[in-house]
């Protein structure tokens, strides 16, 4: 299920450009696809906030089943916030303070380390009275884009599997309650090949270590961005993991649960940016068209070169043209080039799809321009979950001297 293009030229009519509108019945549907293919195996969802947090979004989610993957102490509290309990939501650090992880650890919720640094002030200050997870960096390049590849060599994510002989000696000496082995190799992950590949190698860790119960293989099931493009096939990554996860049990006699944090694939295809066109600039060499927007609303097409289709909502069925469609910031903030858009005229709305993710999360004030409203579309009916913000907020932080 999606918006339909009636229901976006209402949202943006009704509460103007730019906008951010999302739709609640998408995210179910995307996390049912997930329970369906993983319901033989003892899985569970935690959606990665990160990709957006958004309270009502995060209330929906609830709603739906999942649980939550937090990146920070904050987001940790905007989950509970949101309604939350402990049990469901599971904190994922990275290069923090030791004080932040004792902070969470305060709020009752799973934790998972990523450094021998922290790993060993975790040691001494809980020893084995609460349980602890580890990220491991498997040295595994995947996820598209370099900047949302985690897994690899170079990358700053994880304890070094390298370093697994110093994991194992840590965890042996202050009797800690290892419960949780954990990998993310990036986002965009096409092949069920890439997870094959690190349950095999947590699986291998998990012999060394006889308190682990949880596989975590993280996020990066691949959203299709693209027109020609597919989603990840879960089934197959189901059956790999089924079949590992046998084989370990026949060979153990352990009974392993498995871990998945989606969250791009829940709320990408869900949301989309709705933008005015207010300049049509033909040059010699290529039509520029410019909206009310900018890579301060949609960084992604300016830092990771992504493909985001983009509609002509009120003019669907002129002639197709190449165009380069840019923003409003002072700055080269390209959204598409030489892309081939129905017949574009100032005045025209237009809508970036799949921007759910990473999409307002990352929007900024830039040039001092404000961020947009949002709205969820529920059962058919468009709600505002965020007011569009104002030159108030923008000096409301500020402390004049």
């Amino acid at each position: 299920m999606s918006v339909s293009r009636e229901e976006l030229i209402h949202a943006a009519t009704t509460f103007g450009t730019p906008l951010y509108v999302y739709h609640a019945e998408s995210i179910a549907d995307q996390y049912q696809k997930l329970a369906n293919a993983f319901s033989t195996l003892n899985a569970r969802f935690f959606y990665a906030a990160k990709a957006l947090t958004n309270i009502s979004i995060l209330r929906h989610v609830r709603s739906i089943g999942c649980s939550i993957d937090c990146s920070s102490v904050n987001e940790v509290k905007l989950a509970i916030h949101a309604g939350f309990t402990p049990g469901q939501i599971l904190y994922t650090s990275n290069s923090v303070s030791f004080a932040e992880i004792q902070e969470v650890v305060s709020l009752g919720v799973s934790v998972t380390i990523d450094s021998l640094s922290n790993l060993e002030k975790f040691a001494a200050a809980y020893g084995g009275s609460y349980p602890v997870g580890v990220r491991i960096r498997p040295n595994i390049m995947a996820g598209g884009n370099t900047k949302i590849s985690t897994g690899h060599a170079g990358s700053k994510f994880g304890i070094p599997i390298e370093q697994v002989g110093s994991l194992q000696e840590l965890v042996e000496v202050h009797k800690l309650n290892l419960q949780t082995l954990h990998i993310h190799t990036g986002s965009e992950i096409s092949e069920a090949s890439v997870f094959a590949k690190g349950v095999q190698l947590l699986l291998e860790l998990a012999d060394l270590f006889p308190t682990v119960s949880i596989i975590d293989l993280g996020g990066g099931f691949k959203v299709p961005y693209r027109p020609d493009e597919k989603e990840t096939d879960l089934d197959a990554i189901a059956e790999e993991v089924r079949k590992a996860f046998a084989f370990f049990r026949e060979k153990t006699g352990r009974q392993l649960q498995v871990w998945f944090e989606p969250g791009k694939y829940l709320v990408a295809q869900a949301g989309y940016l709705l933008a005015s066109v207010t300049v049509v600039k033909p040059t010699d060499t290529i039509c520029f068209v410019g909206v009310n927007s900018g890579l301060n609303h949609l960084i992604r097409p300016m830092f990771y070169e992504a493909y985001h289709h983009i509609s002509n909502l009120t003019h669907p069925k002129g002639e197709p043209y190449p165009y380069q469609i840019t923003g409003n910031i002072c700055e080269t903030d390209d959204f598409a080039l030489a892309r081939m858009l129905p017949e574009v005229r100032e005045g025209d709305l237009l809508a970036f799809h799949n921007a759910g993710a990473y999409g307002f999360e990352m929007a900024s004030s830039y040039n001092a321009r404000v961020r947009p409203a949002e709205v969820l579309y529920t059962n058919g009916q468009p709600q505002l979950i965020r007011r569009r913000e104002t030159l108030d907020d923008l000096l409301a932080q500020q402390i004049i001297v």
